[in-house]
C-alpha cells in the first residue's frame, strides 16, 4: 500500500544546546556573544548581534534584536514590553513562562522555535519563514501570520483571541491545540489540520465567504 501524502509531521524540535558554564556579558549592538549569560533591562539594543548558546534572563521594556543570528539560545521567565526580531535568523530558541507584550517576528527566518507557558499579547511572523515550531500553553491576544510560509508547527492547549493568517502557506500545521475566538480569513488556512469542532464554529464564516445565507 502507497504512503499517504497526507500525513501530519510534528514539530522537529530540540532544546537549545547550553554548556554547562556561562560567562556573564554586556548586552551591546552588533555583539559576538558565545556561551553567555545575558542579563536585559530597560531598553537594549542588540540589533545584528549574533548569541550563541546563551541563556536570557529579561526584565525589559523594548529589546532590539532586528537582524540578530540567535542559535541556541534560551529565555527563562522574560518581562519584555516589545521583543523585536525582525529579519533575524533564528535556530533552536527556547522562551518558557514569562510575559512578552509584542513578540515581532516579522520577515524571520526560523527554526525550532519553542515557545512554553508565555502570554504574549501581540505574536507576528507576517512575512516570515518559519519550520519546526511548538507552542505549547500559552495564551495569545492577537496571532498574525499574513504571507508567512509555515511548516511543521503544532500548537498544544493555547487560545488566541484572534488569528490573522491571510495570505499564509501552511504545510504541516496543527491548530487542533489552538483555541480561537476569530480567524479573519478562513480562505488563508489551506493546508492547515484543525478539529472537526473547530471547523463547526467556522461554518458560518465559511457560508459567508461563498455567499450562502443561513436561514433557520
Amino acid at each position: 500500500m502507497a504512503r499517504s501524502t497526507d500525513s501530519l509531521i510534528a514539530p522537529r524540535v530540540s532544546p537549545p544546546d547550553l554548556p554547562d558554564v556561562l560567562s556573564p556579558a554586556v548586552p551591546r549592538r552588533a555583539a559576538d556573544l558565545l556561551a553567555a549569560e545575558v542579563p536585559l533591562r530597560g531598553d537594549v539594543d542588540l540589533a545584528h548581534s549574533s548569541l550563541e548558546q546563551c541563556r536570557i534572563t529579561a526584565d525589559a521594556e523594548g529589546v532590539d534584536l532586528t537582524g540578530a543570528t540567535l542559535l541556541d539560545v534560551e529565555m527563562s521567565a522574560p518581562r519584555i514590553a516589545s521583543l523585536t526580531m525582525r529579519d533575524a535568523t533564528v535556530r533552536r530558541l527556547r522562551i518558557v513562562g514569562g510575559r512578552i507584550g509584542t513578540l515581532d517576528l516579522s520577515s524571520a527566518r526560523v527554526a525550532e522555535l519553542e515557545l512554553t507557558d508565555v502570554r504574549v499579547d501581540y505574536l507576528t511572523l507576517g512575512g516570515a519563514r518559519g519550520e519546526d515550531i511548538l507552542v505549547t500553553g500559552c495564551t495569545l491576544h492577537s496571532l498574525d501570520v499574513p504571507q508567512a510560509e509555515l511548516t511543521r508547527v503544532r500548537f498544544e492547549n493555547c487560545r488566541a483571541d484572534e488569528v490573522d493568517p491571510r495570505g499564509m502557506r501552511a504545510a504541516h500545521v496543527d491548530l487542533r491545540g489552538l483555541d480561537a475566538d476569530a480567524f479573519l480569513d478562513v480562505n488563508s488556512l489551506r493546508g492547515v489540520t484543525m478539529s472537526p469542532f473547530q471547523v463547526q464554529l467556522l461554518a458560518p464564516v465559511m457560508a459567508a465567504g461563498l455567499g450562502i445565507r443561513l436561514r433557520d
